[in-house]
């Protein structure tokens, strides 16, 4: 049963309906006021993460340095970098500038950060500190007491760190009424093996709480939270067919274990694009015969996402269908910076999510409502810390306050509240329990502490006695003209004038299946004739003949020219996609990149030459005009590689083009076929058939181009030995000095310390490293890992890659595609045979190359770039940074470089040193966007100036100056006739 809704609707489509949901009635307010009055009047031994909320706003250095050092410091194993890491930390507050709290907690902790501070100024060097008296008494009593103050507020955010001292904990509030559903915390599988570990978490779970759930009925028994994440190391969209079979069994069993016990059975929300695999998943485990007659099932739907009423919708007519009840848990939503980001960065037509939060706060009523309307189909479950929100809702549920319905909490948070809400209303509240230990205590916290941390959160105001209770229950008076934040565009306008290219909204069935489809049904692309020498310098001779026109042509038009050309692109999209795919076996995900990126490389560049190529006066002294005119140099040729066949195609050639040289394209001899399309494309946009020439061929072919007396300039992406020769070539010349703009490829480094994220460094390792068969020449080569936390990572990235599936490129379930040829799979395995892998996988017949990793020793250097999906590691000691630093320069290459660290000394140090043009910093280090991030390297990387940046046209023009005397004719009139006013 598909989900009835389009996958990003408009806001403004969506806002009438909902408007008539911001009248509150006075009934409503006056319940509100005394809940919040309630709040505010309680007063709290420990404190809660309120109290957390209230001195330590995420606003101030202090909030955001206490979150960091939350999030980091559990998981440092070694004590060097724990103490880094306290001191980066610290040195970022002013801890004593803090008033005292009513919260013990909250004056504990500040007295012990202040203490800490007073022992590790800012500006301290760690080594410096702890070398003397302060080491021998301080650092480790800092230390040891900032751990303990971690834990401890772990300890009031999470129910337990097993299940058996969660439910040892939840007994005395169950005796005040309340009801528990525990999730057991930690991030999604990374591995098969954690995707086992989690389920049998799960299962040990269910049995524990089962089988203390004593004689009450559902749905007062207590209950678990599922993630699908967890159960599966490759639950995306994209992945559907192998998910279905694969995680069903799973869900299905687990839920049936919960039916054996009458629990509470929640399959908990994630990403919107993984929202229609989710319910196709809980179709096919709520079908299971073992689960009849059975009331807990239930799903968490997000009230943030424009399909949460058509998910409510499909909720009910399943629990229909089947005769049953489902418990639907109904929460705002934890998630939205990520899903407005990724819609940002994939290009989608309009955001899945609302990006103001009274339009939230409104949608969050209109489900409760339909929610409601749905019972008995539907039991409600309404998961909010916002006292008028559950005002609102008690007054819609009428009189159905006597159990159908509940309220839920995150454990740590609005137990005051709560404590009113029972008290006023009778209506049964659930805690949210986190379980787990510290460690995995991390992300959660964090995300809480972002979702209810803003000082415009209603949990900080409704805090805040310094608030007018007026104030927190005022609802926008804009709503209706202006439904969406105004410093939040659309994706599409993400880059202001520039459109942002059209991404594939992998998660939408109806997007993903068309293509794939589109794709398979594309005409093979027609062969493409070679030219030899002779052929080559007749296409020089006919583009020398087109350029006066071009260049003279004016730069409106030919930027013109350009943004046609990224129209046709994008309607064309699939036929290009499939020739990526057959002819450089590009997977779906990295053709649809691609095509984005050769459009904003022309849309940006038509943009450029339009402010670059625009003539301007220059100031002078009166009677003088001094006219400034950058024109293209001649003939350009282009040379591009075949790994980025489309993209570095049409940005090195549109550049130049747009600039008002003429063009002689030279694409890799293994990807003739889109080159040619990407030509017939620029000729079809206005582009005139001599000034843009395509001259297909092997090495002789680019010897021919470069020699030819009509050159006036090469832009080059390929290897460094080839970008020597062609200099070489140039140098050689005789006639004018001519322009090379080449990039090269890299031994690309990635550092990570023992601060860094485990599954956050997995997924960007495994994506650095093996995403397009590793053929990228930003692809991350070597990675050193601090040796204190290397065991276990390089475990996980094994784990991740073993996940990734290999096969026909068309197939969207496919991860990595085939190498280029049969020479360069040659290459990489003669040089995996010069080694002893640590880890390989498994590949198909076929020109395909397993994911495989190569420890080296610390002797052992990698001094040579192994174009493909060859991963070396390598173990560095706390302490030993800059040695790394010095290692990875001595290369001589300079492409791109990565570092995972929480630090920010650390982070501020590295970064200054990095030996790259393009520095990522907690984020993989591959898919530079046109514009943001623009691309190049520096040394044998590459003579810059990067492509896709705001210096790259200036390499493909001349400058000219005009200076007029206009006094020549007889004197100044114009100095004459000027008015003093």
């Amino acid at each position: 049963m598909p989900l009835n809704a389009p996958y990003a609707p408009a806001d403004e489509t969506l806002i009438a309906t909902l408007m008539p949901l911001a009248e509150v009635s006075d009934e409503t307010r006056r319940l509100a006021t005394r809940l919040i009055e309630g709040i505010r009047g309680a007063q709290t031994r420990i404190g809660g993460l309120e109290d957390f909320l209230r001195d330590y706003d995420l606003s101030t250095r202090e909030g955001l340095a206490l979150m960091a050092m939350a999030e980091a410091l559990l998981r440092v194993p070694d004590q060097k970098t724990q103490d880094a890491l306290i001191a980066d930390k610290i040195g970022a507050g002013n801890w004593e500038g803090h008033e005292p709290s009513d919260a013990w907690l909250v004056s504990a902790a500040t007295w012990g950060l202040g203490l800490s501070n007073r022992l590790l100024r800012p500006g301290d060097s760690v080594p410096g500190v702890l070398g003397g008296l302060t080491r021998r008494i301080g650092a480790p009593a800092v230390r040891t007491g900032v751990r303990q103050a971690m834990r401890f507020m772990g300890h009031q955010f999470v129910l337990g760190e097993t299940i058996q001292d969660a439910l040892k904990r939840a007994r005395e509030m169950e005796a005040k009424g309340s009801r528990y559903s525990y999730d057991m915390l930690g991030e999604g599988a990374k591995t098969e093996a954690d995707a086992r570990r989690y389920a049998k978490a799960y299962s040990d779970a269910i049995d524990v709480i089962g089988r203390s759930a004593g004689n009450k009925a559902l749905p007062d028994r207590p209950g678990i939270s599922v993630k699908l994440s967890a159960l599966h190391p490759r639950y995306e969209a994209r992945n559907r067919e192998a998910v279905l079979a694969e995680i069903v069994p799973v869900l299905a069993d687990l839920a049936a274990q919960a039916k054996s016990y009458d629990l509470n059975f929640t399959v908990d929300a994630e990403e919107q694009d993984r929202l229609e695999l989710s319910l196709e998943i809980m179709e096919a485990a709520f079908a299971d015969d073992r689960l009849r007659d059975w009331n807990g099932f239930g799903l968490a739907i997000q009230a943030y996402g424009k399909r949460a009423m058509a998910a409510i919708d499909w909720a009910g007519d399943l629990a229909r269908r089947h005769g049953q009840t489902m418990m639907v848990r109904l929460v705002k939503g934890a998630y939205w910076d990520t899903e407005v980001k990724h819609a940002q960065v994939e290009g989608h037509g309009d955001y899945p999510v609302f990006t103001r939060k009274a339009v939230t706060d409104l949608n969050f009523l209109a489900c409760a409502k339909k929610m409601l309307d749905l019972r008995p189909h539907l039991y409600p479950q309404f998961a909010t810390h916002n006292a008028l929100t559950i005002a609102q809702i008690v007054e819609m549920a009428d009189d159905e306050a006597d159990g159908g319905y509940e309220f839920q909490r995150l454990h740590g948070m609005g137990e005051a509240l709560y404590a009113s809400v029972m008290r006023e209303t009778g209506v049964p509240c659930r805690i949210y329990a986190p379980v787990g230990g510290h460690r995995d205590l991390l992300a959660y916290l964090v995300r809480r502490l972002l979702e209810n941390g803003a000082s415009t959160s209603f949990v900080a105001q409704a805090g805040d006695k310094d608030v007018p209770v007026e104030r927190v229950l005022e609802m926008p008076d804009d709503l209706a003209e202006t439904p969406r934040h105004p410093r939040i565009p659309l994706p599409a306008a993400l880059f202001g004038a520039r459109r942002n290219s059209e991404g594939l909204e992998y998660g939408s069935d109806a997007a993903l299946r068309p293509m794939a489809e589109a794709m398979r049904a594309a005409p093979e692309a027609p062969e493409v004739r070679t030219v030899d020498a002779a052929g080559a310098e007749s296409a020089m001779e006919r583009a020398a003949r087109a350029f006066p026109a071009w260049r003279d042509t004016v730069v409106g038009a030919r930027a013109t020219a350009l943004r046609r050309a990224a129209d046709l692109l994008e309607e064309e999209r699939p036929l290009l996609m499939a020739t990526l795919a057959r002819e450089a076996g590009k997977t779906i995900d990295d053709g649809v990149a691609e095509v984005r990126e050769a459009v904003d490389f022309l849309r940006y560049y038509a943009d450029e030459a339009e402010t670059l190529c625009q003539p301007r006066l220059l100031p002078g002294p009166t009677g003088e005009a001094n006219q400034w005119r950058a024109n293209g140099r001649g003939v350009f040729v282009t040379i591009s590689p075949w790994n980025f066949p489309l993209a570095i195609f049409l940005g090195q050639t549109a550049a130049a083009l747009v600039a008002g040289n003429a063009v002689v394209a030279k694409p890799a001899p293994q990807t003739p076929r889109i080159a040619a399309q990407a030509v017939d494309i620029l000729h079809r946009a206005g582009v005139p058939r001599d000034a843009l020439i395509l001259a297909p061929g092997g090495v002789d072919v680019g010897q021919a181009l470069t020699a030819s007396p009509h050159l006036a300039g090469v832009a080059f992406t390929g290897s460094t030995a080839t970008a020597k020769a062609i200099n070489r070539a140039l140098g050689e010349r005789d006639g004018p000095i001519l322009p090379l703009i080449a990039e090269t490829g890299g031994v690309n480094a990635m550092i990570v310390d023992a601060t860094a994220l485990p599954e956050q460094v997995t997924r960007d390792v495994v994506a650095s490293a093996f995403r397009s068969a590793g053929q990228r020449c930003s692809a991350c080569r070597i990675l050193f890992v601090q040796e204190d936390v290397a065991d276990r990572m390089i475990e996980m990235i094994e784990g991740a890659a073993a996940t990734l599936r290999m096969g026909d490129p068309i197939d969207p379930a496919v991860d990595v595609g085939p190498i280029i040829d049969a020479e360069a799979l040659e290459r990489l395995r003669a040089h995996v045979a010069d080694h002893t892998p640590i880890w390989q996988g498994e590949a198909p017949d076929g020109l395909f190359m397993p994911p495989t990793i190569i420890e080296l020793g610390r002797d052992e250097r990698l001094t040579k770039e192994v174009f493909g999906p060859v991963l070396h590691v390598k173990r560095w000691k706390a302490g030993e940074v800059d040695a790394v630093l010095d290692e990875i320069e001595s290369t001589g290459f300079g492409l791109t470089f990565g570092l995972h660290s929480r630090i920010d000394a650390t982070i501020a140090h590295v970064t200054a040193r990095a030996p790259a043009g393009n520095v990522y910093v907690n984020r993989n280090q591959i898919g530079a966007i046109v514009g943001s991030q623009p691309f190049g390297g520096r040394g044998m990387s590459g003579t810059g100036p990067k492509a896709g940046g705001p210096l790259y046209l200036q390499r493909f023009v001349e400058e000219v100056v005009i200076s007029t005397d206009t006094t020549a004719a007889g004197g100044n009139a114009t100095l004459i006739a000027m008015e003093a006013r």
